[in-house]
């Protein structure tokens, strides 16, 4: 690729909120940059998930720490131990900021065994924001998804995990389990009015802060706006009453 930031922008960054996470939930790296390019100064944080990593996300990934950026891969690994810390060995290497692990606590110790002595913050995943308790019930669990959220949480914490994914509906919960130091990611943030889509257990972005939420993932109320620039700038002012 090019050089990254003459192709991205380097945009001045000191009054941008880096709790806003913008997902770059889209089909190719094409339309991605044109997104992070039409959003500009108003956000530096940028998330990476399968869709896109799959469609070349994971040099985008390079190219927006260039660009002085900061990148959240989320790829919920989940396999054996040695697999878990060898993938995760490449990531520290990749030099991005956040990585998420389903949180098992065998899969979350080898993580964070294999990123000592790294800055990467590594997220367990508890419940899919998608689920509601009948998603939770037909997987299997005899748990409730808060219930379930708030054991994993207690494991992420007690595995030395940097952070833990929940909705932002169990925030307050999660919050007096991993205590002040812990990042709180919550997916499912829609400001007032916007459509929840595929989302269950959703909140505002005040109310999520609120509720103890370090950093908010917000996708589609952004991503397709049609001034996704404006929609960024809107949330955060209501994130900056926190």
């Amino acid at each position: 690729m090019p050089n990254a930031a003459h192709d991205l922008g380097a945009p001045a960054y000191e009054n941008v909120d880096p709790r806003l996470i913008v997902a770059l939930d889209v089909p190719t790296v094409a339309e991605a940059e044109a997104l992070v390019k039409r959003i500009g100064k108003e956000a530096m944080f940028y998330k990476i998930g399968y869709q896109l990593a799959f469609a070349g996300g994971f040099p985008l990934a390079r190219d927006l720490k260039a660009s002085g950026r900061k990148v959240f891969l989320d790829m919920k690994l989940l396999d054996i131990d040695n697999t878990i810390a060898k993938g995760v060995e490449n990531v520290v290497r990749m030099g991005v900021d956040m990585l998420t692990i389903h949180a098992y606590p065998k899969a979350m110790r080898a993580a964070v065994e294999a990123a000592k002595g790294s800055n990467l913050c590594l997220l367990g995943v508890t419940v899919l924001t998608s689920m509601d308790a009948a998603d939770v019930t037909e997987a299997g669990y005899a748990l409730s998804p808060k219930e379930l959220v708030l054991r994993r949480a207690a494991q992420a914490r007690d595995a030395g995990m940097g952070g833990i994914v929940c909705s932002a509906a169990e925030a307050h919960a999660v919050r007096a389990i991993v205590g002040p130091d812990m990042v709180i990611v919550t997916p499912g943030i829609r400001p007032a009015g916007a459509d929840h889509g595929d989302q269950k257990r959703v909140m505002s972005p005040a109310d999520a802060l609120a509720a103890g939420a370090s950093h908010l993932v917000v996708g589609r109320p952004i991503s397709a706006a049609s001034d996704p620039a404006a929609a960024a700038r809107a949330i955060t002012a209501e994130m900056a009453q926190f």
